[in-house]
């Protein structure tokens, strides 16, 4: 399944403003773009390393566990390019990491507006993120 096809999905049953895929390059501790609804923002190929806070990633990539900022103040509080996201609409945050046998691949992103999120919108997110596993190992070839 092509990553435009789980944006579809994610936008079917969430709605969503901003959907960026990263997948994880464990060797650089880096998170590199590889799937953006707003390329000219959020360009593919662009990667991601100390602007994430430790926390986040810890949570993300390490423990699998998503993250999810209901509000401006909790993105704003993890990542520094809180003004463009603001800027694009979104105040909500959810960060699901797709994980394949146990590793960690990458992490779908997904925002809207603030208070569009809850934690069933985080539930239906973890459901989809397998959909992204196949792309994700493409991108590792």
């Amino acid at each position: 399944m092509s990553l435009s096809t789980v944006e579809d999905k994610v936008r079917a049953e969430l709605g969503v403003r901003l959907f960026t895929v990263l997948a994880w390059v464990p060797e650089r501790r880096a998170l590199r773009r590889v799937h953006s609804s707003h390329p000219a923002e959020y360009p593919v190929g662009g990667e991601k390393t100390v602007e994430v806070a430790a926390g986040w990633l810890e949570r993300c990539i390490t423990a699998q566990e998503p993250y999810f900022g209901p509000d401006r103040a909790a993105v704003r509080e993890i990542f520094a390019d809180h003004e463009l996201i603001e800027s694009l609409g979104c105040g909500s945050i959810i960060n699901v990491p797709v994980v394949a046998d146990g590793r960690t691949l990458g992490v779908l992103n997904i925002l809207d507006a603030e208070g569009a999120y809850d934690e069933d919108s985080v539930k239906t997110a973890q459901s989809l993120a397998p959909l992204a596993v196949p792309a994700l190992l493409e991108e590792e070839k």
